[in-house]
């Protein structure tokens, strides 16, 4: 049911912080689970701790007073509880300073020591009347928790009687799972932690139920694998391109590859899932493929995430097929007007054989004369409504997915549905097995001497950070203070940066320092 629909009651304010959530139906907001619960425990205020969190009811027995400092609005007042007077700060709630003399406040906060308390939350509801758990959602700037609260649980009484429950009796006996519209209940308004378990425990295995029907029904389907004419092309000359390499393709590389031409070669596009860690070879293997989608007479084209990644995907497919007499391109937003156009009209006039980009690529303006071949590299980065996009600019195209995130085989299986899996687990002869070591202490100068070891013997450095600027809602070390510091720990070597902010021409000169 859609979330609008007028048997739900909703206004066009609540309606409105639903959709910024992501919420348009029932369905969404019922599976909009809390990520959290706060349960509240009340303890004698001897036994309280600095920096416990604490729960408790108290009288007012001093006015408040507030002041600004800025935007930082802070209130203070007293309040009595077990006999003991209280000061208790709260910030940002203006509002806090019309409380009366002996009202009677819940108060939720951190103590600090000194019988001070700095508050989170208030009401003027007693102990009592609160619920003993809490959910706490994700939510937005602007979205307060008691706002989706209210709005779920009106919707749940709402539904009550319209939860289709999909869980057979038999499954829900011999598993002791709760009915769904219970399940649902007890994880958005639940009275104790032993009812969010046994809902967590139902709704995972709906879920899941739920998920492996839908693989086993793409399994027994018949038909799944769309017809196609094969693609007949020469093994001699993919043999050829395979010799002209620089270096030995490993025996996995060749296995893969294998399966990759017999995908090609039959009578049923191919759907395949290639995945290997990085360095493993996993572009000569698309290279190649790309080769034989020519030799057939049609188009290829591959998918990168990001403009340098589809330079140099361009620069390694060219190396290997120009001398084959291929016509490889690269597209990506970066490009001037003039070279876009240039571009696409080769493309749609089939004067180029392989097209490789970013999203660019997807646009409605990108047209192929005869694309039979689609590879998306780095494929988790890329939504199901874009991939597909790309498959659709031809017809009975052969779809090839790669990935350095591993799955294990038998996961990838379960899900990725009908999609065969290939896996490249062994590295190109001279490549050197990482070393992966963690270390606890949140320094740079832990691993210091290490690092002046290797820039000594002429090695690199690349260190990866969570942030490019410094951001106040989101402390984490950030490039250009991070590249800052490590200058002045090594003012003889030339430090940069690389971030997605920066121009296609800085990206360039940095991405091929030696």
């Amino acid at each position: 049911m859609d979330l609008s629909d007028k048997r739900l009651k909703l206004t066009p304010k609540r309606l409105e912080v639903l959709h910024q959530l992501g919420l348009h139906t029932t369905d969404d907001l019922l599976m909009y689970y809390p990520y959290r619960y706060e349960t509240i425990t009340t303890t004698a205020f001897e036994n309280w701790k600095v920096k416990d969190k604490v729960w408790f009811e108290g009288e007012v027995v001093q006015l408040p007073r507030s002041w600004r400092k800025g935007r930082l609005v802070t209130t203070t007042f007293h309040v009595r509880f077990q006999e003991q007077i209280l000061t208790v700060t709260i910030f940002n709630r203006p509002w806090a300073k019309s409380l009366n003399l002996n009202q009677i406040l819940t108060i939720q906060g951190v103590y600090q020591g000194n019988c001070k308390v700095t508050a989170m939350s208030y009401d003027t509801k007693s102990l009592a009347e609160h619920a003993s758990i809490t959910p706490i959602y994700s939510i937005k700037e602007g979205i307060r928790q008691k706002t989706l609260q209210t709005i779920i649980h009106s919707v749940l009484n709402q539904l009550q009687d319209e939860i289709i429950d999909d869980i057979p009796d038999e499954f829900r006996q011999t598993y002791r799972l709760l009915p769904l519209k219970l399940a649902y209940r007890c994880i958005h308004i639940p009275s104790s932690m032993n009812e969010v378990q046994a809902a967590v425990r139902t709704l995972k295995y709906a879920e899941f139920l739920r998920f492996f029907t839908a693989i086993q029904l793409m399994r027994s389907t018949e038909g799944i694998r769309i017809a196609k004419k094969p693609k007949i092309f020469s093994s001699k000359k993919i043999q050829q391109a395979i010799q002209s390499l620089s270096f030995e393709m490993t025996a996995d590389q060749r296995d893969t590859l294998e399966k990759i031409l017999y995908d090609m070669g039959s009578t049923h596009s191919m759907y395949r899932l290639v995945q290997g860690d990085v360095g493993c070879g996993k572009t000569v293997v698309a290279t190649l493929a790309l080769y034989a989608a020519f030799l057939s007479g049609y188009q290829g084209a591959m998918l990168a995430p990001t403009e340098i990644l589809a330079r140099q995907h361009y620069q390694s497919v060219n190396e290997v097929l120009a001398p084959f007499g291929v016509k490889t391109e690269v597209l990506y937003s970066a490009l001037s007007s003039a070279k876009k156009n240039e571009i696409l009209q080769d493309v749609a006039l089939g004067k180029i054989d392989i097209l490789i980009g970013t999203h660019s690529m997807i646009q409605d303006s990108v047209t192929f004369h005869k694309l039979g071949l689609t590879i998306a590299d780095e494929q988790q980065r890329f939504g199901v409504a874009q991939r597909k996009a790309l498959k659709q600019k031809g017809e009975q195209v052969d779809f090839l997915l790669m990935s350095a995130t591993p799955i294990p085989r038998t996961l990838a299986a379960s899900l990725f549905g009908d999609m065969d899996v290939s896996t490249i687990e062994t590295m190109p002869a001279g490549r050197i097995t990482p070393i992966t070591t963690l270390i606890k202490e949140n320094s740079f100068r832990t691993v210091l001497e290490d690092v002046k070891r290797l820039l000594i013997s002429g090695r690199q450095l690349y260190v990866i950070c969570a942030a490019v600027d410094e951001n106040e809602e989101y402390h984490a070390r950030n490039v250009y203070d991070t590249m800052e510091s490590i200058q002045k720990l090594f003012p003889q070597y030339k430090v940069a940066c690389l971030h997605g902010r920066m121009s296609t021409d800085e990206t360039s000169n940095y991405a091929s320092i030696p």
